[in-house]
């Protein structure tokens, strides 16, 4: 490890995802990144791919519902003895779901990866940051939100309950831990992304679109980038990323 601080990006998938931009996009920045999720071959592809360009990464498997995989992840980081800069919580899941066919463990389940996760990481990032003090000249704890934290959607009310209640969440900690020094920020995608999951899944769907009818991946890396580098005098909270051919 040879980067001067760290980065951990929380739920990254397949290499045409917006996790694995977000890896790349920050270890373009000489940090360590961490790439975290669920599935162990996919983050160990990630983190060979960033290696092998001659950046950083360090593959960190976990299911961040679970405390106890919360807790390791946090192990890892802070055990790499590089301060985190930056963590950025991408975890999430979408499926449409008829309300009145929604069990209570669907719900439950969409809740926990959504929002409940967010809260579970976030206490652990807050507590490694804030003892890390001023290790790095910014600290930052972004979020990835979406359409359905704004307006409900029908056949979405799993999805936009989680992803509203993380709204709130991001709102909440921007301004309880932005006066101690850490920017808290929340990044609406107000549309498809161009990823694997959509292209590869329902290709029909994103032909509808035609061009320009997807955000791309790499430019809203870029926008988590420029989040990061704002000067705390002018801080943005949250910033809505729109296709620029939208459907209405």
């Amino acid at each position: 490890m040879t980067g001067k601080t760290s980065a951990l990006i929380m739920g990254v998938g397949p290499e045409q995802g917006l996790g694995a931009a977000l890896c790349k996009r920050f270890a373009k920045e000489n940090m360590q990144v961490f790439v975290c999720g669920r599935t162990t071959e996919k983050v160990e592809h990630i983190a060979e791919l960033i290696n092998s360009t001659g950046d950083h990464a360090q593959a960190i498997t976990a299911d961040l519902t679970k405390e106890a995989d919360i807790s390791t992840m946090i192990d890892v980081v802070n055990g790499s003895g590089l301060p985190l800069e930056v963590a950025i919580y991408n975890a999430g899941n979408n499926r449409p779901e008829p309300f009145l066919d929604i069990t209570p463990e669907i719900f439950e389940s969409m809740w926990r990866i959504l929002c409940m996760g967010g809260f579970l990481a976030s206490q652990a990032v807050l507590n490694l940051m804030l003892q890390q003090g001023d290790a790095t000249p910014k600290r930052s704890l972004l979020f990835t939100g979406a359409s359905g934290s704004l307006r409900g959607k029908a056949n979405f009310a799993a999805f936009a309950a989680g992803k509203g209640a993380l709204r709130m969440l991001a709102q909440s900690l921007a301004r309880e831990f932005g006066p101690q020094g850490i920017h808290i920020a929340h990044v609406i995608i107000d549309g498809v992304i161009n990823g694997d999951k959509v292209v590869k899944g329902y290709p029909d769907f994103v032909a509808g679109l035609g061009e320009d009818g997807l955000l791309d991946i790499h430019a809203i890396a870029e926008n988590f980038w420029t989040l990061h580098s704002q000067e705390r005098s002018a801080w943005t909270q949250e910033i809505d990323l729109r296709p620029f051919k939208e459907n209405f």
